[in-house]
């Protein structure tokens, strides 16, 4: 299972961007969902890879949070609401985003797995080149990621297509969306990562879940 545990940066200094966050993260494919758990601080449970890849990267580009993500199991049933989850994989993401603090795209991750380091890694360097995009270069990958053609974007935004071509060139956007698939795929088979069609209700005899015991 994936614990996100997703801390506002810089809180005291500016507003507080927690209730935007939970609204942007409304729709996200959890499996318990995003909610405060204190102070400027969210978490949620999810067992969807590229969601979790997807999510830190989106969040990475603003500069206004860290992200930790926990991979391990959680204990079963879960609780309805996120807070009073327990188990390996909150206890993981508690340490991620203490280390997401002071870390390269304010991402980190943390399990058992040592293949979690060079997705650390991976992650840090996507999201540093996220945080290096310029307003109008994420508009344009934006719309790419919805299906739209450069001709399209370009229609959309008011520029010529050269200019779109030119603000995902700059902003590496083809190379980090190869690099991010192929990352939410390593993701998915590390140890303590969930399993592909395992539900909680389809495991009664073990207390909990994304761990060995499935």
């Amino acid at each position: 299972m994936y614990v996100m545990t997703i801390d506002q940066r810089r809180s005291r200094r500016g507003p507080d961007l927690v209730a935007e966050l939970l609204s942007t993260l409304a729709s996200a494919p959890t499996r318990r969902g995003f909610e405060r758990t204190a102070g400027d601080e969210i978490q949620g449970v999810l067992d969807d890879a590229e969601a979790v890849v997807r999510i830190a990267l989106d969040l990475a580009s603003g500069e206004s949070w860290s992200v930790g993500i926990g991979v391990g199991p959680v204990e079963t049933p879960m609780p309805q609401e996120t807070r009073a989850g327990r188990g390996p994989a909150f206890e993981y993401a508690r340490d991620a985003v203490e280390r997401a603090k002071a870390s390269g795209g304010h991402i980190a991750v943390a399990g058992e797995s040592p293949d979690l380091a060079r997705i650390e890694a991976e992650l840090q360097l996507m999201g540093a080149v996220a945080a290096r995009r310029t307003r109008t270069a994420v508009e344009a990958g934006v719309l790419v990621r919805a299906g739209r053609t450069q001709s399209e974007v370009a229609r959309t935004l008011g520029i010529s297509q050269q200019a779109v071509s030119s603000r995902l060139a700059h902003g590496l956007w083809y190379e980090v969306e190869h690099l991010s698939e192929l990352t939410a795929r390593a993701l998915e088979h590390v140890e303590g990562a969930p399993r592909r069609n395992v539900h909680e209700a389809a495991a009664p005899e073990s207390d909990v879940v994304g761990g060995e015991g499935l």
